[in-house]
């Protein structure tokens, strides 16, 4: 999953992608690199992030999922709002990617009625506060209860199971050790019986660990890492910036499986 921010604000490449040509041209290269679908996101949801409206959501991600759709991308809409998710999804938006797990009782009828895969991520508190000293008794056990709990909510709603897949949220509202406990033990989420989708890609986590990475596009090394660790234990989908890179290093992966 190529990630494509039409955001000024982003962690990583925020401002870079904000007019659709340059996020259109974006997103075109990344599924000649590799990607399978790109997400599409209008609204900043790193540490500290202030929300935007809903219009301006919608006119900062509608014309890209547009133009990108009728080039035959696959894609996915990264937002909470449901009325944004709505118009995203009849702009040609296939996936909605949910930070709050559809969290109100519009999102899941939207989700719904949307009849579209949802992804459904765990996020302890939201985007301005989720930093403030996050604490946990056992990080993995409550991000699976979470999960399967927002997973049992969606299905009641009406949204089919095959069409949920599950992300444990690393680098939202989680410590270094807690990302680095979820990583660890994927194998636990992933046998919760939903495909799961793992975002490591440039995150803070990795300057915690490497103190000369405190530029998001110097923790390439650490994102591969992290991606592959991720591969191994089962994640279905990785949602990433580096996308050649990524592939590339998949593919010597399973080569180095196939043989041995």
């Amino acid at each position: 999953m190529g990630v494509v921010n039409v955001t000024p604000d982003s962690f990583s490449d925020g401002g870079r992608y904000l007019d659709p040509a340059a996020a259109i041209a974006h997103g075109l290269q990344l599924i000649e690199d590799g990607a399978t679908l790109l997400d599409i996101g209008g609204e900043s949801t790193r540490p500290g992030a202030q929300p935007v409206s809903q219009a301006q959501e919608m006119a900062r991600v509608l014309p890209v999922i547009e133009g990108l759709a009728g080039r035959g991308a696959i894609l996915s809409i990264d937002t909470h709002k449901p009325a944004v998710a709505r118009a995203a999804v009849k702009a040609g938006a296939r996936m909605w990617n949910d930070v709050t797990a559809l969290g109100s009782d519009a999102a899941l009828a939207a989700a719904a009625s949307l009849k579209c895969d949802v992804v459904l991520m765990h996020m302890k508190g939201e985007p301005r506060t989720m930093q403030a000293a996050p604490q946990y008794e056992d990080v993995v056990l409550e991000v699976c209860d979470f999960l399967i709990t927002r997973a049992e909510a969606a299905i009641a709603a009406g949204v089919k199971r095959d069409a949920i897949l599950i992300d444990p949220g690393v680098g939202f509202g989680k410590t270094l050790e807690h990302n680095l406990s979820l990583i660890a033990h994927l194998d636990r989420i992933v046998a919760l019986g939903f495909p799961v989708v793992l975002g490591v890609s440039r995150k803070r986590f990795i300057q915690a660990l490497d103190l000369g990475a405190r530029e998001p596009t110097n923790r390439l090394g650490g994102s591969l890492a992290a991606a592959l660790a991720g591969a191994a234990a089962g994640a279905a989908v990785l949602r990433v910036h580096d996308v050649r890179e990524t592939a590339q290093a998949l593919t010597v992966q399973e080569a180095v499986r196939g043989a041995s």
